[in-house]
This record gives structure tokens, sequence and C-alpha cells, in this order.
């Protein structure tokens, strides 16, 4: 992977794995800032970019740099070591952008080095102590061990979430939908960020669904299900312990596609459904999840559109 003459941005950042589908495997990419190891995710990043100045933007949030054209698009810019509390770089012309896309938005990131990528599995990332990490208001969603360095995997979606929570999950959908049936069908969730899983417990909640069991990631659901699953010989009698699946695609231990997968080749599982509700839905994403078997795929946060679609499996 180089550096491009012109732009600075990395060509290919977004690699063969996305044709690839259950592995359970992911790349992340290892950054710096201030001498702290982070890492991201490479589905979320689109390119890399060398530093420049940007245009500030009066009465933003004051960990929003400004904003900059690089090629058709004007992207806003978050400084993230002043977001973490970290001191910026003595040197910013070394600096880096990390442009990426997910919740169907961009934006780039300041960071202070980016190091390269590692290919790794979701078992390879452990889900930080909530007590040492800060719980809801952590940003750590996981700790990777790569070699002989750890990893802090940062939860993105928080950080646009405190600083534009228009961009988060809005009660307000779940009151359009109007008056609201009340149900204790079963639901298992499967969501590795705190914030998210209690904004999204909070939504289904207030739209009616009580009986829901939440894990932090796939392999803890699975593990679950597929107990359940070993006392009935068909799905009509399954369902009366789990109607319905709603995962994530990244989780610790196990991700969110290798979880769909696990199911559809399951002699009772297969007949689930399975409904993908992530902030990377895009083309490719969307195309991997159609070949794995996903019933639905919706794109964070648009918590109306997940309730409305549980609503056919549930309330028919």
């Amino acid at each position: 992977m180089a550096v491009s003459d012109k732009s600075g941005g990395f060509d290919g950042v977004k690699t063969d794995i996305l044709l690839e589908s259950g592995t359970n495997e992911l790349e992340i990419m290892e950054f710096t800032i201030a001498g702290n190891v982070f890492g991201i995710n490479v589905a979320k990043v689109t390119e890399i970019m060398k530093y420049s100045k940007v245009n500030p933007m009066p009465n933003s949030h004051p960990n929003i740099e400004g904003v900059f054209k690089p090629r058709t698009n004007i992207i806003t810019v978050i400084d993230l070591p002043g977001y973490m509390g970290l001191p910026p770089s003595e040197n910013d012309e070394r600096d880096m952008f990390i442009i990426t896309n997910f919740n169907k938005m961009s934006a780039a990131f300041h960071v202070h080095t980016v190091e390269g990528i590692h290919r790794i599995t979701w078992t390879d990332i452990e889900k930080p102590d909530n007590t040492i990490y800060g719980g809801q208001e952590g940003l750590a969603t996981g700790i990777a061990k790569i070699t002989d360095k750890l990893i802090t995997i940062v939860d993105f979606e928080k950080i646009i979430y405190d600083i534009s929570p228009l961009t988060g999950i809005q009660m307000e959908e779940i009151s359009a939908l109007g008056p609201r049936e009340r149900s204790a069908r079963p639901i298992v969730m499967a969501e590795d960020s705190a914030l998210l899983k209690k904004m999204i417990l909070e939504a289904l909640q207030e739209a009616g669904y009580t009986n829901i069991t939440s894990f932090t990631n796939g392999q803890d659901a699975w593990d679950h299900i597929q107990e359940l699953s070993n006392q009935y010989d068909t799905i009509k009698d399954f369902a009366e312990h789990v109607s319905l699946l709603i995962t994530d695609i990244e989780m610790p231990k196990m991700d969110g596609h290798r979880l769909l997968k696990l199911c559809r080749e399951h002699k009772i599982l297969k007949g689930l459904p399975v409904l993908i509700f992530s902030s990377l839905i895009d083309e490719a994403m969307f195309d991997k999840g159609e070949r794995l078997g996903a019933t639905a795929q919706l794109s964070k946060p648009e918590i109306g559109n997940l309730v409305a679609t549980i609503d056919k499996f549930i309330l028919k």
C-alpha cells in the first residue's frame, strides 16, 4: 500500500477482505496520537491524506478544526488529540487525516501518524473492562494485541455522537410511528458499544419490545442461541424463545457476519430472522450481508427503520 504523490492518500485502503464472507477477520489501521497507539477498522476508512490547514467554522464544537475540500466534497475535520485530551504534535507537517465514512456520513480525523494495517481476527480483540475504560463514557470498544503492543480500538461513532448528538439514535423516530402494541416476543441483540446498546434498548422498549436479551459480542450471542436451539427440533418451537436476532457487524470475539454465517449453516437457526444494524452498511457490505443470507440490513442510526422492520416479523 503506497502513498500517492499528489494527494498523500493511501491507495487500496479497502482491500480484498471485503470480498470474503463470514471469516471473522478484519483489518485494523494503526495510528498514533502523542505516542499512544490506537486503531480503526479499515472498513470505516476511505482514504489517508497528509495534514493540511483547514478553514475554521465559527461557533462550531471546540473539537471541530474546520472543513476542507480535497476533491468534490466538503469534509469536516475533527481534532482527535483535542477530543481525547492529548497534546498536539510538535510538528504538524507530519500529521495525517484519516478520512472515514460510516453512518452514511464522511469525516476526517486529525491524527499524528499512521503506522500501517494489521489483518487479524475478531477473536484477537478483547472487550475492555468497563470499570477501567469508562463504560458508556469510554472510547475503547476493544483492545487488540498485535505482536508486542496493545492497540486500543476507538469508538468513532461515539466521538461523532458527542460532537453532534443529532447523528445518533433519535427517539422522535419512534414517536413518529404512532400508537404501538406491546410485545413480549423474545429478541436477542448483539451490540458492542455500551452507549449505542443503551440507546437502542431504550428505543426498542419505547417501541413496545420488552423482552430483549443483549450481548456485547457475537460469540456470546451465538453461544446463547445455539444452546437454546439444541432443545428444539423446529424453528417454530425455537421461535418461542428467540423470535429474531439483531446484530452489529463490528464486535470483539465474533463479528456479525460470522454470527450470521453460523446461523445459516445451522439446521434450526437457518430459519431465524437476522437483522444487521450497523454503521458500515455501504454497497460492498450490503452485498456481503446478502450473500450470507441476512434477512434485512439497516444503517445506524435509523432506529425508526429498524423498528418498522422488526414489526414485520414480530407483529405479523
